[in-house]
C-alpha cells in the first residue's frame, strides 16, 4: 500500500477521545470458539499454521456481518490443500503465499494486510495487501501524488510570499512535512503527509514541521478578513486518531457526532458491542469557523484522512466541501495489538502480522464506507499530465469555490 495507512504496517497507539467503547458482550451467534490467542498456536506444519490464522481471522476481524466472504467455505476449501504442503518445503511456502491471497482477496477491510515470516519467500513477497491489488485493476487508478509536487511546487505557485513550510523525522522513524500559507491573501491552506500533527506540535524540540502547524494554528486565532480554509490530505495515509480533535476541534466551538464505532465484544464471529456514539471535541478556547472550509481527498487518502474528510463534512455548521476523488475506503479505526478489544491485529507463528481494523465506524447518514470509500461532493480526477507541468486542478477547483 505505497506510503498508506493500508500498507505501511504503522502501529496507531493515540486514541481520539471521543471514540470509547463500552466492553459489553453481545453475543448474536457462537461459532468455534478459540481456545488459544493465534500466537499460542503451535505452527509445526501447514495444517497448524492454517488453523492458527484461520481461528484468529474467525474471531479477530471486525467486518464479518458485513464482508462477501464466506469464512466457512474458506476453512473447507483450504484447509486440505494447506494439509497436503510441507511448511519447510521452499515452493510450498511460495505455494501458501499465493493461497493467502485468494482468501483474502475479497476482504473489505481496506486496511487489512498479511505479513508472512519466512525465509522462503522474498522480501517484495511478504505483504499481501487486497485493497491494493483490488485497486490497481480499477479504471483510473493513479499511485500517490509525489510529495515534492506539495513541498516544491505548489509554494510558489498558488501560495502568497510568506508561506511555512517544514518536516521533521518522527519517532516511528518516517518524516513529517507540512505546508502552511495564505492564498488570495484571505484563503488560508494546509497540507501534510501523515497525520503526527499533534506529536510534532507539542515537541519539546522546536523545528520548522512545527513552526509550519504553529502558523495554521495561530492563523485561526483571529479569522477576519479570512474568506476560507483549504485542508488537503490528498495522498495522506493516514496516522493518530487523536490528531482529529487537534485538526477538526479547532474548527468547532462544541462537541459533535461524526457517527458511531463498535467492537468485537466476545470471541463469536458476530459478537458486537452496542454502536457507541464517535465524537469530535472541540480545542481549548476554539471558535466555529463559519467561512467555506474545502478538503481536498484522492483516491489515496487513507484512514485518518478519510475520518478527517468525514469530520469535516459532519460540522454542525454545514460549511464544508469535499473536491477531488472517492477515497480509498479503510477508515476502521485501529488500536494497539492487546486483549481489550476482542478483536484487530494479530500474529501467528507462521506470520509476523496479520494487520487489521480494530472497530468499524457507521458514517453520521448511517452507512459503512469499509471498502467503499468517502465519495467528493465535487469530483476532480487525478491529472498526471497537469501535475507535471505543476498545475494542479484539483486545488484550483478548491480556491474556485471560495467566494471573493
Amino acid at each position: 500500500m505505497k506510503t498508506t495507512c493500508h500498507f505501511i504496517y504503522k502501529y496507531i497507539f493515540q486514541i481520539v477521545l471521543g471514540i470509547s467503547i463500552i466492553s459489553v458482550l453481545v453475543s448474536c451467534r457462537k461459532e468455534l470458539p478459540q481456545i488459544n490467542q493465534p500466537e499460542r498456536y503451535i505452527t509445526g506444519n501447514f495444517s497448524e499454521a492454517f488453523e492458527a490464522y484461520w481461528n484468529g481471522m474467525n474471531n479477530n476481524y471486525i467486518f464479518w456481518d458485513i464482508d462477501p466472504t464466506n469464512w466457512d467455505d474458506v476453512y473447507k476449501k483450504y484447509k486440505p490443500l494447506f494439509a497436503q504442503m510441507n511448511i519447510n518445503d521452499s515452493t510450498d511456502v511460495r505455494k501458501s503465499y499465493t493461497y493467502f491471497k485468494e482468501m483474502t482477496s475479497k476482504l473489505v477491510d481496506s486496511h487489512y494486510a498479511l505479513q508472512i515470516t519466512s525465509k522462503y519467500v522474498k522480501d517484495s513477497a511478504k505483504y499481501i495487501s487486497p485493497s491494493t491489488l483490488r485497486h490497481s485493476k480499477e479504471p483510473g487508478y493513479h499511485g500517490i501524488i509525489d510529495p515534492n509536487f506539495f513541498y516544491f511546487s505548489i509554494p510558489p505557485k498558488y501560495l502568497d510570499p510568506g508561506y511555512v513550510k517544514g518536516f521533521v523525522n518522527v519517532s516511528d522513524g518516517s518524516q513529517f512535512f507540512a505546508i502552511a500559507g495564505k492564498i488570495k491573501s484571505n484563503i488560508l491552506y494546509l497540507h501534510f503527509n501523515s497525520f503526527n500533527l499533534k506529536q510534532v506540535y507539542g515537541s519539546t524540540t522546536t523545528n520548522d514541521a512545527q513552526k509550519t502547524l504553529k502558523y495554521y494554528f495561530d492563523q485561526l486565532k483571529n479569522t477576519v478578513g479570512l474568506k476560507g480554509i483549504i485542508i488537503d490530505v490528498r495522498s495522506n495515509g493516514g496516522g493518530a486518531l487523536a490528531d482529529l480533535d487537534l485538526l477538526v476541534g479547532n474548527l468547532t466551538d462544541k462537541p459533535y457526532s461524526i457517527g458511531a464505532t463498535r467492537s468485537k465484544g466476545g470471541m463469536g464471529r458476530l459478537d458486537y458491542t452496542p454502536w457507541i456514539d464517535a465524537q469530535v471535541h472541540p480545542a481549548k478556547d476554539a471558535k466555529a469557523f463559519t467561512a467555506p472550509i474545502v478538503v481536498l481527498a484522492d483516491l489515496n487518502s487513507v484512514s485518518m484522512a478519510e475520518m478527517t474528510t468525514m469530520a469535516l463534512k459532519a460540522l454542525p455548521t454545514g460549511n464544508a466541501t469535499f473536491v477531488g476523488e472517492r477515497t480509498w475506503g479503510g477508515n476502521g479505526p485501529l488500536l494497539p495489538n492487546d486483549d481489550v478489544y476482542n478483536g484487530g491485529q494479530f500474529k501467528t507463528g507462521f506470520m509476523n502480522l496479520v494487520y487489521t481494523s480494530t472497530l468499524m465506524l457507521r458514517y453520521k447518514d448511517g452507512k459503512i464506507y469499509e471498502g467503499l470509500g468517502f465519495p467528493p461532493d465535487v469530483e476532480i480526477k487525478y491529472n498526471g499530465a497537469a501535475l507535471d507541468t505543476g498545475t494542479d486542478p484539483q486545488l484550483e477547483k478548491a480556491i474556485s469555490l471560495i467566494p471573493q
